[in-house]
């Protein structure tokens, strides 16, 4: 069993992580929640393979080589090797390592968290490794420890200066509250300018606002916590919103500033509220991370409804052919004319959503057995894949 391809699914946090009081380590500032998105529409996919025919460890990430040294890469091997179960002359052997993406990678969708966790749980099983994985995906990116389990997970910064206690937990699995619904709305799948990783240890060192925060996130991670467990969605949406609009004035209190968002995402805002007054209840939370990209929840039969306002608001771009709406079927609801009265906003002109992902929230990472999915071929070289 020297080869292993696992998928695991990104995450998107309703209470932030940022800031580091460790780097090396990647041990966090605060507590964060965040839920586990299903992996039929959002996965980041790995195969490694360990053979003593190698000369040297070497990865291929999204068809293309990467400089394996990467000190988080490798914190994660060495972790991993120094737990493994496999006779000593195997575990010396060396390894190739090829994963992808389904999801644009870098642009503030969690696909360092999804990669990582990936990565940890297919080599967990290479190297025959039981038990909590979450302290090892953490080494790697801090967030990945969330997706190494489903449902809704907390991530706990923990006090043992070593990170031993810096590990996920499930809060409760995607079977507890099934009706709630994801819609990712992607403005942009390019890069962003400023990493997280930089963005986060600016903050560290400039703001001044992050030292407020990470006193009173405490009070609103418990407060979270209690809204998942007893579904209650108005205070879900609310800590959601209010969390993620803190984080964004962290990044721009940071000296420079880190913008991560842009006129578009801040449309999205403000049709959220207008939308959440219009029918007089709160319907919809949206969130960013350190992207332009929103992530919107929203419970099952509002969907269509709110799908509706976005093709109005936010209008396809019907000569694009790439498809718009992505994910799980769904049929948008023409907006009234009262609804659309109340809303009073300006309609934007098409093409400024590139498209969207419908999801839900799914379980943690799983291991695919039929070669002819894997990402490497017998001698270790990377397939062309899709």
């Amino acid at each position: 069993m020297n080869t292993v391809t696992c998928i695991a699914p990104v995450n998107i946090a309703v209470i932030k992580y940022w800031g580091k009081r460790d780097e090396v380590l990647i041990l966090p500032t605060n507590d964060s929640i965040s839920a586990t998105l299903d992996m039929d529409q959002l996965h980041a996919k790995t195969t490694v393979m360990i053979s003593p025919d190698f000369k040297e460890d070497r990865i291929w990430l999204n068809d293309k080589e990467e400089d394996i040294k990467n000190a988080r890469l490798q914190n994660c091997l060495k972790q991993i090797r120094k737990r493994s179960q496999l006779p000593s002359s195997i575990n010396d052997w060396k390894i190739h390592i090829c994963s992808k993406n389904n999801f644009p990678t870098a642009a503030g969708l969690a696909s360092s968290a999804a990669g990582y966790a990936c990565l940890t749980a297919a080599l967990a099983k290479l190297y025959k490794i039981e038990g909590d994985i979450s302290t090892v995906a953490r080494s790697g990116s801090g967030s990945a420890c969330r997706s190494t389990i489903g449902g809704f997970v907390r991530w706990y910064m923990g006090s043992d200066k070593c990170g031993t206690d810096s590990l996920a937990k499930q809060i409760v699995p995607a079977s507890h509250w099934p009706q709630m619904r994801i819609l990712v709305l992607v403005v942009s799948d390019e890069q962003k300018k400023v990493s997280s990783s930089i963005g986060m240890k600016r903050s560290m060192e400039t703001s001044e606002l992050l030292q407020h925060r990470i006193k009173h996130v405490p009070e609103r991670v418990n407060k979270m916590q209690q809204a998942i467990i007893e579904k209650d969605f108005k205070n879900f949406a609310e800590l959601t919103m209010k969390d993620s609009n803190q984080f964004h004035a962290v990044c721009l209190d940071s000296y420079p500033p880190c913008i991560y968002m842009n006129n578009i995402s801040n449309s999205i805002i403000n049709l959220v509220h207008s939308y959440n007054d219009a029918v007089n209840n709160v319907k919809v939370a949206y969130t960013y991370d350190a992207g332009p990209n929103a992530t919107l929840y929203l419970l099952e039969k509002d969907v269509p409804a709110v799908i509706g306002v976005l093709d109005y608001f936010f209008p396809p771009n019907e000569n694009d052919t790439i498809e718009y709406r992505r994910g799980l079927p769904i049929e948008g609801v023409e907006p009234s004319q009262d609804l659309l009265k109340k809303l009073n906003l300006q309609k934007h002109p098409p093409g400024q959503l590139k498209y969207m992902i419908y999801t839900k929230v799914g379980d943690g990472p799983k291991y695919i057995d039929n070669p002819q999915d894997y990402l490497l071929d017998n001698h270790g070289n990377p397939i062309n894949y899709l």
